[in-house]
């Protein structure tokens, strides 16, 4: 089955987002295609994957925690006390069942966008990464690491996961295992 075409689901998901959320989503759909065109994946699977990757993301935690029971996902122990880390698996959820995608590369790319994962394919790093720079974000060092992007895929992911986690220990909030082990198997492949 062919994902809904794009101007589609970009109505559908207007609705479904803050307007923030929603321009973050589009910017993260052009930085998403823009990163496959260099790194020779396909631009149209990455802009969707990107478009829709927050698409379960709610400013209510129980609507949030209604979606997880009612999609039978089982939270870990991180993801009990740090429920926003949920709505990737949410987010890949409604991909499927809301915009027809059901290309398993778009949806792991969509479930894992927040924490990334050991073995990343090429569109999983596309995407997460896509999130971290498209251009809405302003935080120091993200003009630098736009252009580590289009020069070293790996070097940028491995930046954006090291700035991630040092946001995360500042804020005091829980380091999901899965990025532990994402950030050492990233600094693993740079080794061989």
């Amino acid at each position: 089955m062919e994902p809904l075409p794009v101007e589609t689901i970009k109505q559908r998901l207007k609705p479904m987002l803050s307007p923030g959320r929603y321009l973050h989503s589009l910017g993260v759909a052009e930085a998403a295609a823009a990163l496959a065109q260099c790194y020779g994946a396909n631009p149209e699977k990455a802009r969707i994957a990107g478009l829709v990757h927050d698409c379960g993301k709610s400013p209510s935690k129980n609507i949030l925690l209604k979606r997880v029971l009612e999609f039978g996902i089982v939270m870990d122990e991180i993801e009990q006390v740090e429920t926003h880390l949920l709505h990737g698996p949410v987010s890949a959820e409604l991909a499927q069942r809301e915009f027809g995608i059901d290309d398993e590369e778009m949806l792991s790319a969509i479930r894992y966008h927040t924490t990334g994962r050991v073995w990343m394919s090429l569109l999983e790093k596309i995407v997460y990464l896509a999130d971290y720079i498209e251009p809405g974000r302003c935080f120091p060092g993200v003009d630098e690491l736009r252009k580590v992007a289009y020069r070293n895929l790996d070097i940028a992911l491995l930046q954006a996961m090291d700035l991630t986690l040092i946001h995360i220990i500042e804020r005091g909030l829980m380091i999901h295992p899965r990025t532990v082990a994402a950030r050492n198997w990233l600094v693993g492949q740079r080794r061989k």
